[in-house]
Formats: structure tokens, C-alpha cells, sequence
């Protein structure tokens, strides 16, 4: 806990500096600290962005930033914005502080932490965007801006990467700016995003926000459109928000607040060819025929086990794809697992939605909910995960209890919620006995006592060297990459190339430079063959 409070003391700072700079540039997006820290991630995060093409996010360009931003702390005198709270919300905020705190030093145990997270930092920290970086590990492709962001305060600020604990008490400080207690009502379920830099906390909040904004009159399309595209950047399945800002201020005369917006979707879209060779993730259009697009076999692969997610792996690729359309419901609707019921949640809560909407008859609902259902279509057409339509309740328990919900409820309800969420990450056993479908239940490790020092995290570090061409790669001892040095292939990834017949190799001698795939030789395969009988 000590660790994380030493990064929040100096993040504020320096996200409160960069949120002024970027406020004298391109205005505000609304008054208090919370804006000026939402502006400073925003702008960090296109910065470093930009810069990631050319150098690596190392501890120079952490060490230079952070320098930036606490002069810029100072000269704007930011500190002021602080004393707008009364003692009371002081007390208040302290205490839902506290909690946040405590719930980031637990042990990370989302999955994608360990396969795609820290790699994806990792690599980042230590060598930037690199050219075809998918053809090394297609999870790269979806390099989230971020990961970008957490990459760039990673070497001494934030080594523990918690940098969503920042994220939340950013939040935090905005519930109590706008008195939106809705929003602290709902806050708890946060709580399980903030031992990883997760990009569906900061996903699914700042959309929340832009929501709110737009609600209650904030008029700003440049910057909420700009906020909306940012959305979209760190999580694109939230393509809903940019296209309901976008409708919602259509008029000419608005064309001309585009640009920001649009700028932020070029820089997305380059660097998506960049590393992936098409302009959106997973989709296979638009390659420019550029020599560092994907395998196709691997590409199919990746098709097939996004497919057979949406099944929560209880089928095999082969029997889904003799589904008739009847048994791809069907199927989706009786899962062994809780899952079912958030899809039934969803679809009911559709449902609601539309006659909510169509008995309140007014712009912003109606064009709310045409730009939710498409959103829900695009994901249920190609990967219907839960996760991946998670906000759409947030958004309809927004709309629905705007302005409904008390401050004493909403303290009540963070309270409750963060005790029952505490106890059972401290008491893991609880949770996989009584949901034993929950897999994430088992990634968790309870409470142990240096959690008060430092943040709890793995530490394996057991791994092998090989060659394969003019690659050198490391292979770790057990399933995910997560703290094995890069270049880095899972077990299960060598053995897809040994399938595909296929194996990375670098561009040039520096692996800054990227990577393209090339067939295996036959002495090759019977190397690569020896390689997997070692795992």
C-alpha cells in the first residue's frame, strides 16, 4: 500500500501539470482537478503514442516527463484546485481513497494481465511500436493505448503497474466535483479492474463521463468527441461512444470540432497498420499489401479461439461450426456456466432500453440507444463475449438513475460493495466453491501481509532460450509470458507456428525494427519439434 500511495503522490502531480498544459491548448473540457487529471492522461497518453514509433518508453522519457509535468504542477499553481473540497468531502474522499488503495495491492488475476498486459508494457518499455510486432505474438495487434500510458511511468513511478488505482481516485474525485452519486453507486465493481492496467476500467468510466457531460448540458464537441475517439483508442468495442457524440452534435457548423477527434483515429489507425498491417484489429481489410501483414493460418486461429470464447470454450470449433443458426442461440443461452445469465441480462436490458427509450421520446436516449444496439451487433456478430458488452448495464443504470440516487445511498452502496468484493479476494476459497464456472476466482491468491509495504504480484521468472532462424526468443516454464524477458513465446504459441508451418523473424539485426514471418525450413520443424517436447 505504501508503494501505491508513493505512485499517487506523484502521478497527481504531474497528470494535474500535463492537464494544464493541454488545457491551455486545446480549453477545457469542464472545470475542477478531475478534468485537468482525465486532460493529462489524455494528453500523456498521444504523446507518448506518437513518440513510441521512434523510441522506446523508457525511464528517460519517464524521468523527462515526470519533470515537465510537476514544473507545469507548480507554475499553474494546480495545487489550488484541491482546497474546493470541504472538510467534509475531505473526510469523505480520504476514506474511499483508503479502500481503493487497499483493493490495488491484492494480487492481480485477470488472465489477460499475464498473456497481454505486462507483455504488451513490457515491450513497450523496452522497445517501443515495433513493425509488425503481431507477427511475433498476434496479442500485440491490439496494443491499447493504455498500455501505452502505463508503459511510460512503468521503470519508477508505477513499477507495480496499478496505475488504475490513480485511474479510480481520478474518478473518485470526479463523482464528488459533480455530486453524480449514480455513479459512486455502481463504483464498487471497479474495484476488480484495479490490480491491472485493465483497459476496461478506463474504457468503460470515461465513457461514463462523456455520458454524464453530455447529459447534464456540457455543449464542448471538440473535446467530448475528442474523449469519445480517445474511448475507442484504449478499447475498441466501445465504438458506440464516438458514434453517439458524433450523432448527437451532428450539424454542420460542427464539422470544423472534428479535428482533434479525427486526428486521434488517424494516429490509431497508422498504428494498427503499423503492427498489425489493417487498420482495425481483428478485422483483415485494408492491408495496403504492406510486407508485414499476419499469416493467414495464424489469423484463423486467432478467429477460431475468439469464436470459441464466446462458448466459454465448452465447444470444440469443429462442433460450433455445424451450429445451425437455432443452436449458435441456443447454445449461447445455456451455457454450464454464470455467464448465461449475463447474456440473458443483456438481452433483456436491450429490451428495457428500447421502451425506455421510445416512451421518453427524446433525442439523447433515442440516439443512445440506436448507437448501444449497433454496437451490441458488431459484438455478438463477431466474438460475443460478455466482456465485451459489460458497460452497456453501467450506461442504462446511468440514464435511468441520473440524478435518483442520494449521496448517503451512494456511500452506502461503494461501502457494502468494497467489503464484499475485499472479503472475497482475501477469501478466494469462498468464491470458487460457490461459483465454481468463475474461472478469474481461481486466479486469486487472498490477502497476505505485505500487501501494506508493496503491491502482491508473481514472480516465476523460470524460462528457456532457443533459436529458430535469426530469432533468439525465450520461452517461459509455465502457460503466459508475463515476467519472461523478450522476445517471449508462450509454449502454446511455438507449438501454433510448428502447426502452421510458419516462425517470426526479424526484420534486421535490432528487434526495434519489427518482425515478418517466413515458412520453416524441414530441418527447422524437426527443431521446433524438439523445442515443444521440452514443455
Amino acid at each position: 500500500m505504501l508503494y501505491i500511495l508513493f505512485t499517487i503522490i506523484v502521478l497527481i502531480p504531474v497528470l494535474a501539470g500535463f492537464g494544464e498544459i493541454f488545457q491551455k491548448i486545446f480549453g477545457e473540457i469542464w472545470s475542477g482537478i478531475s478534468a485537468k487529471l482525465f486532460s493529462g492522461m489524455f494528453f500523456l497518453g498521444m504523446i507518448w503514442q506518437m513518440l513510441a514509433f521512434f523510441v522506446p518508453l523508457n525511464i528517460w522519457v519517464e524521468s523527462v516527463s515526470l519533470v515537465i509535468g510537476f514544473l507545469a504542477f507548480f507554475y499553474f499553481k494546480s495545487y489550488e484546485n484541491f482546497s474546493t473540497f470541504s472538510k467534509s468531502e475531505i473526510l469523505k474522499l480520504s476514506f474511499l481513497i483508503l479502500i481503493t488503495i487497499f483493493s490495488g495491492s491484492y494480487y492481480p488475476f485477470i488472465l489477460d494481465h499475464f498473456g497481454y498486459y505486462v507483455p504488451s508494457v513490457g515491450w513497450l518499455s523496452e522497445f517501443g511500436l515495433s513493425k509488425g510486432l503481431a507477427n511475433l505474438n498476434l496479442i500485440y495487434a491490439q496494443m491499447s493505448v493504455w498500455h501505452i500510458f502505463q508503459a511510460g511511468f512503468s521503470h519508477f513511478s508505477d513499477t507495480f503497474l496499478r496505475i488504475n488505482v490513480v485511474f479510480l481516485i481520478t474518478f473518485l474525485l470526479y463523482i464528488f466535483e459533480k455530486k453524480m452519486w449514480s455513479l459512486l453507486f455502481i463504483s464498487p465493481v471497479f474495484l476488480l479492474f484495479i490490480q491491472s492496467p485493465s483497459p476496461d476500467l478506463p474504457a468503460i468510466v470515461l465513457s461514463l463521463i462523456v455520458l454524464n457531460e453530455i447529459i447534464k448540458g456540457n455543449t464542448n464537441f471538440k473535446l467530448l468527441f475528442a474523449f469519445s475517439v480517445f474511448v475507442f483508442t484504449i478499447k475498441p468495442t466501445m465504438i458506440w461512444l464516438p458514434i453517439f457524440v458524433f450523432l448527437y452534435f451532428f450539424k454542420k457548423e460542427n464539422f470544423k470540432f472534428l479535428w482533434l477527434g479525427v486526428l486521434l483515429g488517424v494516429i490509431y489507425v497508422f498504428k494498427n497498420i503499423w503492427l498489425f498491417g489493417y487498420p482495425f484489429f481483428p478485422v483483415q481489410i485494408g492491408g495496403f499489401g504492406v510486407s508485414w501483414l499476419p499469416n493467414s493460418e495464424t489469423l484463423r486461429y486467432s478467429s477460431e479461439v475468439a469464436i470459441t470464447k464466446t462458448y466459454d470454450l465448452q465447444y470444440s470449433i469443429s462442433e460450433i461450426q455445424k451450429f445451425t443458426t437455432w443452436d449458435y442461440i441456443h447454445h449461447w443461452f445455456t451455457l454450464h456456466s454464470y455467464k448465461k445469465y449475463i447474456h440473458f441480462a443483456l438481452i433483456f436490458s436491450l429490451i428495457f432500453f428500447g421502451i425506455f427509450a421510445f416512451k421518453k421520446k427524446d433525442k439523447l436516449t433515442a440516439i443512445l440507444f440506436i448507437s448501444i444496439v449497433l454496437k451490441s451487433v458488431l459484438v455478438l456478430l463477431f466474438s460475443a463475449q460478455y466482456r465485451f458488452f459489460l458497460e452497456v448495464f453501467f450506461v442504462i443504470f446511468i440514464l435511468v438513475f441520473h440524478s435518483k440516487i442520494k449521496e448517503k445511498l451512494g456511500l452506502l452502496s461503494f461501502s457494502f460493495g468494497a467489503l464484499v468484493i475485499l472479503f472475497l479476494m482475501s477469501f478466494p476459497k469462498i468464491l470458487q466453491s460457490q461459483i465454481p464456472t468463475f474461472k478469474l476466482g481461481y486466479f486469486m491468491e487472498g490477502f497476505t501481509k505485505n500487501q501494506f509495504l508493496k503491491p502482491a504480484y508473481f514472480a516465476l521468472n523460470s524460462y528457456q532460450t532457443f533459436k529458430i532462424g535469426n530469432l533468439e526468443f525465450n520461452v517461459p516454464n509455465y502457460d503466459l509470458c508475463f515476467d519472461t524477458p523478450q522476445p517471449a513465446l508462450s509454449p502454446d504459441a511455438v507449438k501454433k507456428y510448428f502447426e502452421a508451418g510458419i516462425f517470426p523473424q526479424k526484420i534486421s539485426e535490432n528487434l526495434k525494427d519489427g518482425f515478418v514471418w517466413r515458412k520453416l525450413s524441414e530441418k527447422e520443424k524437426k527443431e521446433l519439434k524438439k523445442i515443444i517436447s521440452k514443455f
